[in-house]
């Protein structure tokens, strides 16, 4: 079954460049396009996508609001991966809390930006490893309490499996880490974001990170 992905960015030139390159996985198919974060919602109702490539900067309504938007008004969520041209913003971690599911800069090499596309339909994550530096840091400063581990609460097994979401691992790779069956994996990293109150596994990414340097691990 083909990968339905929508994609919303302002310029032209860059949906053409996206359009082509999907065109060349015959897993994907892109269901429709929008030049403003207003047409998200609206879009995502219509097309029913399963992935949105979603740019952060837009005229008229950016991503990171037209995502909290999407959040609010759409019972059945697409997983949602960010287009970024510079890791270092800080809407960036904005639209992680908004929700999204993946962050690449906008010049990833072709063949990661498809696999970031079966990651977010498969459930999983994929962040440009500069703009996942950018949201540790960010996270990192942000004044919460030294003595405080992100990981708490979680079972010695659901922090090996976070720890491993944070060295980018998918679950497959993780399932062979550790040993355990991939939907042992799922249920793990399911588990661990429910008792952390976190809505995806790149949120979980960053708080196992940030409790890897508070332990000096």
């Amino acid at each position: 079954m083909s990968v339905r992905v929508l994609l919303v960015d302002d310029d032209p030139l860059v949906i053409a460049g996206l359009r082509m390159l999907l065109a060349g996985d015959p897993r994907i198919d892109v269901v429709g396009e929008a030049g403003d974060g207003r047409e998200l919602t609206p879009s995502v109702v219509r097309e029913r996508p399963d992935v949105v490539l979603l740019d952060v900067r837009m005229p008229g309504m950016d991503g990171v609001t037209a995502l909290r938007e999407l959040r609010a008004a759409v019972r059945e969520q697409p997983a949602v991966v960010m287009l970024t041209t510079f890791g270092a913003e800080p809407i960036v971690l904005d639209a992680l809390r908004a929700g999204a599911s993946g962050f690449l800069l906008k010049h990833t090499p072709p063949d990661q930006i498809i696999a970031a596309i079966h990651a977010a339909a498969a459930g999983e994550s994929s962040v440009s490893p500069v703009v996942l530096r950018q949201l540790i840091d960010h996270v990192a400063t942000e004044g919460r309490p030294a003595a405080e581990d992100p990981l708490e609460g979680l079972s010695d097994r659901e922090r090996e499996v976070a720890l491993a979401v944070a060295d980018g691992l998918g679950n497959a790779e993780i399932s062979e880490r550790l040993y355990l069956s991939v939907g042992s994996v799922k249920a793990h990293i399911s588990s661990s974001l429910s008792k952390l109150g976190l809505d995806n596994r790149v949120q979980l990414a960053v708080a196992a990170h940030e409790s890897r340097r508070r332990s000096g691990r």
